[in-house]
């Protein structure tokens, strides 16, 4: 990893293999790839278009979860096609400059998904808590601003990992045993030493993901503590119904995460396909789910999208 002897010469080009171990099984791995690819552009797409074309749904926090639909849709297409060629083509070529390219985007977005859900915390915290406040405090300005907010600090943060990995001189084996470029799997093909490399995408994951995971964890405690307070059951059930669905969300999009990252630093025993299932398990379920959930859990969705699919029946 940190060796300095080479020649200097460096690969503008790297092939994906896709899960080694599994290449025979590479086509049958591609259908639930795709069929989950394609119920992920569907059911995103179509979640922002009833939120985007309804009046009615032009709330904090529908918004809030039109932009997180958005983010679904654009972190499955960094990844998802590129391993379905990998897959039906085994055409896993791809250059060093698109790589990084990948590396920049995919990481990029998951960024903007944890602030996302940091945000959409911080409403459900101003709607039970300052329910009389509530579109008075989270107008459309300050979603807007919000939006910019969370979009400049993932790209932001994440702008410096194109110079760490141009800097570096590829001259070890340009086969990456994977569907797709990470930043320190990318990293450790180099013959510099990279523990710039390593010590940058840690403050990252700190001051972006871990802060996200700590104020959501507030959040909640708040939440929890008004909920309690409340005179009424019913009242104490329709508060914690409102954050079902977010909960929901939060467990499905930081758990396979978690578990991804523990099964890489401590899982040395398990074999390298089970990790490279975990991380494409880890990018794909998320958006598959978070539309179904906020389907059957929030009423104003589910009967927008009943009135789409039923009302030419009638």
């Amino acid at each position: 990893m940190t060796s300095l002897n080479h020649t200097g010469v460096s690969h503008t080009v790297f092939r994906l293999l896709g899960i080694p171990g599994l290449e025979d099984q590479h086509k049958w791995i591609s259908i639930p790839f795709f069929i989950s690819y394609v119920i992920s552009l569907f059911g995103n797409n179509l979640l922002i278009f009833i939120i985007v074309t309804k009046r009615s749904l032009h709330e904090p926090m529908y918004l809030f979860l039109c932009m997180l639909a958005g983010a679904d849709v654009v972190l499955t297409t960094c990844i998802v096609p590129q391993a379905l060629t990998v897959f039906w083509f085994n055409a896993g070529k791809i250059s060093l400059n698109c790589c990084i390219a990948q590396v920049f985007f995919y990481s990029s977005i998951f960024i903007s998904e944890s602030g996302i859900l940091l945000v959409m915390a911080f409403d459900r915290y101003i709607a039970i808590c300052y329910p009389l406040r509530y579109t008075t405090i989270l107008t459309y300005s300050l979603i807007g601003k919000i939006g910019m907010f969370i979009f400049f600090r993932s790209f932001g943060t994440m702008f410096p990992i194109i110079f760490l990995l141009k800097r570096l001189t590829y001259c070890q084996n340009n086969n990456i045993a994977h569907t797709f470029c990470e930043h320190i799997g990318l990293a450790r093909y180099a013959c510099n030493d990279i523990r710039v490399n390593i010590w940058y995408g840690f403050f990252v994951i700190v001051s972006t993901v871990i802060i996200d995971i700590l104020l959501i964890f507030v959040s909640y405690m708040m939440i929890l503590s008004a909920v309690f307070q409340m005179p009424s059951k019913n009242a104490r059930q329709k508060a914690l119904n409102t954050c079902g669905s977010h909960v929901c969300i939060i467990i499905l999009f930081y758990g396979p995460a978690v578990f991804t990252s523990l099964a890489q630093r401590f899982g040395r025993h398990i074999p390298p396909h089970v990790h490279i299932l975990l991380a494409n398990v880890f990018i794909l379920v998320p958006p598959v789910l978070n539309p179904i959930i906020y389907g059957i859990k929030t009423k104003q969705i589910r009967e927008q999208m009943a009135n789409i699919f039923f009302s030419k029946q009638k």
